[in-house]
């Protein structure tokens, strides 16, 4: 996981180019680099950037994407719903997303009425996805679903280990970033593959996933690849499958003992 520098390109956002860069202890640019990677602040969004063959990477919940899923994306029928234990109006779960990333998945989950906590480590994704999630607040169409969105800038093995009580979620929700062997899915994915490079592989997907068993009260879902491996140690106690993604759940009734779990 590398430091990014982040440039504001917009003079007239300059005061919060800066809150982003004291807030995620991001070095602040006066000049556009040359090469590598950096956090570029324009004037509708914050995006990374680099010279040459990647696009722009950013995180969106209002337009595009974002805005087909929430109009069109088969509501609580969509796999990400039944996999985290989504069922009636009444039924919503309080969701930690582990491993947030661009926020995808939290932004559907609370476009369904969840509570979603979206933790990330890495400075470069938060800083995204605070300015997503600011976008998304100022806009009539999503700022409900904002409103029931907060973002965590901590490592979430770490975070999860550390709540009481009464703030653990009923599941935890995680995406682990692994090496990308499949080169035909990399070379489709160009824009993801330079997110990859900068954010890193979660090589403590082990760990993580024991802080999450230990910190849920319902569930723990894991979201792989098909084919992928599943996270080492604890077994899956179900699996969803799908066409090209896999969820992997941690059923926590099943994982402890009765006792353990009426007390806590």
């Amino acid at each position: 996981m590398s430091v990014t520098a982040l440039f504001c390109a917009e003079t007239a956002r300059r005061d919060y180019a800066a809150r982003l860069a004291s807030q995620f202890a991001l070095p602040l640019l006066t000049q556009r680099p040359t090469h590598g990677y950096w956090l570029e602040l324009g004037p509708e969004r914050l995006e990374l950037v680099t010279t040459g063959k990647h696009g722009a990477v950013y995180a969106e919940f209002v337009e595009g994407a974002a805005r087909h899923r929430r109009e069109q994306g088969g509501g609580r029928g969509q796999p990400v719903a039944k996999a985290v234990g989504l069922k009636g109006a009444k039924d919503l779960p309080c969701i930690v997303d582990a491993t947030a990333g661009l926020g995808r998945d939290s932004f559907v989950l609370a476009s369904l009425g969840c509570q979603v906590t979206m933790v990330e480590r890495s400075p470069v994704a938060a800083a995204l996805l605070f300015d997503a999630l600011d976008r998304a607040s100022g806009a009539e169409e999503t700022a409900q679903i904002a409103a029931r969105m907060r973002l965590v800038h901590a490592n979430s093995a770490d975070w999860l280990g550390q709540l009481a009580e009464d703030q653990r979620p009923d599941v935890v929700f995680v995406d682990p970033m692994f090496p990308d062997t499949d080169k035909k899915t990399a070379a489709a994915k160009k824009d993801m593959q330079a997110f990859q490079e900068v954010i890193g592989d979660d090589l403590d997907s082990a760990r993580l996933l024991e802080a999450a068993i230990g910190a849920a009260k319902a569930r723990v879902v894991v979201k792989r690849p098909r084919l992928g491996a599943a996270i080492e140690g604890v077994k899956p106690s179900a699996v969803m499958d799908g066409k090209s993604t896999r969820f992997d759940l941690y059923i926590i009734k099943a994982l402890r003992p009765a006792s353990q779990i009426s007390a806590g």
